[in-house]
């Protein structure tokens, strides 16, 4: 079974994220900030990573870049999940090292989807 974390710093946000995973079968790992989510890749390597991008101290972009930095972890696929929908957006977040985009407010259909992709 392939594990996911989860980030976010809105709880309902999280919440809804981790639900619409665990319908679709994963196993689920929840991080609220950038900071808890870095410390929770370091203990349990996760076969995705899908965060919101815009969080306080440390955003989803923030955690990317540094997961592209590291050896141990630049493979693992990272899916932003944000309000921010311009092309400009999309483009940024893949120079950034994105995997995947889904926008908020993200269905379970583009949700799992999204990671079903960066999976293959």
């Amino acid at each position: 079974m392939k594990t996911i974390l989860v980030v976010d710093d809105i709880k309902s946000e999280l919440d809804m994220m981790a639900n619409y995973l665990i319908q679709a079968g994963y196993n689920i790992v929840m991080a609220n900030s950038g900071e808890d989510a870095i410390a929770k890749i370091s203990q349990n390597k996760p076969d995705v990573v899908v965060t919101d991008w815009m969080m306080p101290k440390m955003g989803g972009l923030d955690i990317c870049r540094q997961l592209k930095k590291d050896p141990e972890t630049v493979n693992i696929p990272v899916i932003a999940c944000t309000a921010k929908d311009r092309d400009v957006d999309r483009m940024w977040a893949k120079k950034q090292g994105v995997n995947g985009y889904v926008t908020k407010p993200c269905t379970q259909d583009d949700l799992v989807n999204a990671v079903r992709q960066v999976l293959l």
